[in-house]
């Protein structure tokens, strides 16, 4: 009859934890693994998070910022080139920015930022119609304006 006091796990399932500091005859015997002396040997020995040897520690050598940042009043776009506006789009067509996300040219988060256009590589042959777009590099505009594009506010 199976009972709680003679049931077994299964072979390999359970191993007994290694017993340190039991004497010379464990093999784990004297320092335990540990060590001689020091720091790291005694019972709640170690170093805190950040200890460099007494060293001055880094977050206490480089400098506390303390001024103004930017970093709450940037102005965060989804960069379009040229160079993939000019692979997608064919002679004629409307670039808006839903026309965009429809090529997948703005994917995930960054469908729902305003749209700048650069002129970063290649070059612009076909005339676009460019509509709704937030803003674009002034070298990308002469770029679209001499290959005979049109730019709508």
């Amino acid at each position: 009859m199976m009972r709680l006091n003679n049931l077994k796990g299964v072979k390999g399932s359970h191993r007994n934890t290694k017993r340190l500091g039991r004497g010379p005859g464990s093999g784990q015997g004297a320092q335990a693994g540990k060590g001689h002396k020091g720091h790291k040997a005694r019972a709640g020995g170690g170093v805190r998070l950040g200890f460099e040897g007494g060293n001055l520690p880094m977050y206490m050598r480089l400098p506390k910022v303390r001024n103004f940042t930017n970093f709450n009043f940037k102005k965060v776009c989804a960069i379009v080139d040229l160079f993939n506006i000019e692979r997608a789009f064919n002679e004629n067509e409307e670039v808006t920015h839903e026309a965009l996300i429809e090529r997948n040219l703005i994917k995930g988060k960054k469908r729902s930022l305003p749209v700048k256009i650069l002129s970063r590589k290649g070059s612009l042959t076909k005339k676009l119609k460019f509509k709704g777009i937030d803003s674009l590099s002034e070298n990308a505009s002469n770029v679209i304006k001499s290959a005979g594009g049109t730019i709508e506010e």
